[in-house]
C-alpha cells in the first residue's frame, strides 16, 4: 500500500499511532487511487533552478551538550559523561562521541545560536518541518510538500521520498497540510540494510506479474469509459486518468526499480556508509536524487534520552550519524552533485543543561543544534554560541523560521511564497529570514 499518513512511533508522551489512511490497489499493486502522484496532472511545473535536498530527522529531541555543542568547563552535572575532542575547524570542539563529524566539519555547517522556542513533541516536529508554528486552524505544510507543489516532478518518481515513519503527526509534522495529499511524500519504511529489501510499491505481489498489471489496467480504462459517457463532468474523468497513469508510470518504469536497486552500489562505499537502516537509507536518498527525485526525508527515532541518555547515545544514535552524515556529503560531492543539494540535520528541540536522577536529559525549548551543507552553504562555519551551560543563545541567534527561510531561498521558492487554504485563503508559508552568514 502507499501510505501517505503513516507512522508508529513513541516518545515520551506514550503516544503510539500507527496507520489510519492508505490509498487501494491499482491493478494488484499498491496504489488504485494515487492520489500522491496528482501533482503531476495538477499545474505544478518543473524549474530551472534544480537545488535538491536532503533532510535527516532525528525525532525526539537530540541532546547539543553530548553532540556538537559541549561545554568541558561546566560542572559534571551540566558537562555529562564525555570529554572533548578538537574539531578540523581550530577553536572548535565536539563530544568525543563524534570524532568522524569533528574531523570532516569542513563539509558541513553548524548552528549553535538555534533557538527552537518549543519544547513539546508533536508541535516541534510541525514546527521545526515546516518554519511556522502550529496553528490548529490553518495546516502548514512541510518542506518536501512545498518543493513537491512549487516544482512538480522531473521523472517517473515523485517529487518527495520519505525513508522511515519517526515523525510525529499528531500536529501535522511532516504532512502536506494546505497543500493537499497530492504533495504528500511517497513513503517507504523497509529497511535498505536488509539482504531482502523490497519496496513494496513498486513490487508486485506474488503470483501477480507486470503482464497481468496491464491487463487490469486495460480493464479498468474499459469500466472508465462506460461510466463516462453518463457523466456531467469530464474533466473530473481526465484528471483522474492523468493521476492512474502516472502512478502508473512510476510502477513500471525501469528508472523506479533502478533507483532503489542500492545492490548495485559497491560493497565498499556501502559499509563506509554503514550497514544500518540509516547509513544505507543515506545512500538511498543519493540515488533517489540522481532518479529525480527533488526532497527526500530520512527519519530516525529514538533521540527523547529522559533516561540512560549517554549510553543510548555512545551505543546506538550517534554511531550511524558520526559514520553516515560525513561519507553522504563526501559522496555527493564526489557525484557532483554537493553544489545543487542541501544537505539538513534536524530535530525537536535541545536537552536540558542539567542532568536528570535517571542519566538523563529532558525537553529544552531555548537552545539546541541544525547542521546545513552543501548548495553554496560554507563548510566550517560553526555560527552563534550559547551560554557557559548552553541554556540560551547569547550569540548569533537564528529561529525555526528563520532555518526555513534558508531552505526555501536555497532551493528557489520565493521568500512571499503563499499556499491557497480549502477555503480559499492565502497562507504564507514562510515569515522568517535567510541565515546571512550562509547565504
Amino acid at each position: 500500500m502507499l501510505d501517505l499518513m503513516t507512522s508508529l512511533s513513541r516518545t515520551c508522551d506514550g503516544v503510539s499511532r500507527r496507520s489510519f489512511m492508505q490509498i487501494g490497489a491499482l491493478g494488484g499493486l499498491g496504489m488504485s487511487l494515487p492520489s500522491v502522484l496528482a501533482a503531476k496532472a495538477s499545474g505544478a511545473e518543473p524549474t530551472s533552478n534544480d537545488v535538491n535536498c536532503v533532510l535527516i530527522w532525528s525525532q525526539g529531541g537530540v541532546s547539543h551538550h553530548d553532540t556538537l555543542d559541549p561545554k568541558p568547563h561546566a560542572p559534571v552535572s551540566i558537562r555529562g559523561e564525555y570529554g572533548s575532542i578538537d574539531t578540523a575547524v581550530p577553536g572548535v570542539q565536539f563530544t568525543e562521541i563524534c570524532p568522524t563529524l569533528a574531523r570532516e566539519l569542513n563539509r558541513f555547517a553548524v548552528l549553535r545560536g538555534w533557538n527552537p522556542e518549543n519544547g513539546s513533541h508533536g508541535t516541534a516536529d510541525q514546527f521545526v518541518m515546516s518554519g511556522r508554528k502550529f496553528n490548529p486552524a490553518v495546516h502548514y505544510p512541510t518542506y518536501g510538500s512545498v518543493v513537491s507543489h512549487f516544482k512538480g516532478f522531473k521523472s517517473a518518481l515523485p517529487p518527495f521520498v520519505q525513508l522511515g515513519t519517526n515523525i510525529d503527526r499528531r500536529f501535522g509534522g511532516g504532512q502536506p497540510g494546505v497543500l493537499g495529499l497530492e504533495h504528500g511524500a511517497f513513503e517507504m519504511n523497509a529497511d535498505p540494510s536488509a539482504k531482502d529489501f523490497v519496496v513494496r510499491d513498486i513490487t508486485p505481489p506474488n503470483g501477480i506479474n507486470m503482464d497481468r498489471v496491464s491487463r487490469r489496467q486495460q480493464a479498468l480504462a474499459k469500466l472508465d469509459q462506460l461510466q463516462r459517457k453518463a457523466d456531467l463532468q469530464p474533466d473530473k474523468f481526465a484528471a483522474l486518468d492523468e493521476s492512474y497513469q502516472a502512478a502508473f508510470n512510476m510502477i513500471t518504469s525501469p528508472a523506479t526499480k533502478k533507483a532503489f536497486a542500492i545492490e548495485q552500489e559497491s560493497e565498499g562505499l556501502r559499509d563506509r556508509y554503514g550497514r544500518s537502516k540509516f547509513g544505507q537509507s543515506c545512500l538511498l536518498a543519493r540515488r533517489l536524487l540522481q532518479a529525480g527525485v527533488r526532497f527526500v526525508t530520512v527519519t530516525s527515532g529514538g533521540w527523547d534520552t529522559h533516561a540512560n541518555n549517554f549510553k543510548s547515545l555512545k551505543d546506538n544514535l550517534i554511531p550511524p550519524v558520526d559514520k553516515a552524515l560525513p561519507v553522504l556529503l563526501e559522496d555527493l560531492e564526489q557525484q557532483g552533485m554537493l553544489g545543487n543539494t542541501l544537505v539538513l540535520w534536524l530535530s525537536d528541540f535541545g536537552r536540558t543543561p542539567k542532568i536528570n536522577s535517571a542519566s538523563g536529559r529532558d525537553h529544552w525549548s531555548t537552545s539546541g543544534f541544525a547542521v546545513m551543507a552543501g548548495a553554496g552553504v560554507p563548510g566550517g562555519s560553526v555560527l552563534g554560541a550559547t551560554d557557559d551551560e548552553g541554556g540560551v543563545v547569547v550569540k548569533n541567534q537564528y529561529l525555526s523560521s528563520d532555518i526555513a527561510a534558508t531552505v526555501y531561498a536555497k532551493l528557489g521558492i520565493p521568500h512571499d511564497a503563499t499556499a491557497q487554504s480549502p477555503d480559499g485563503r492565502p497562507v504564507r508559508l514562510n515569515e522568517g529570514h535567510p541565515i546571512r552568514e550562509w547565504m
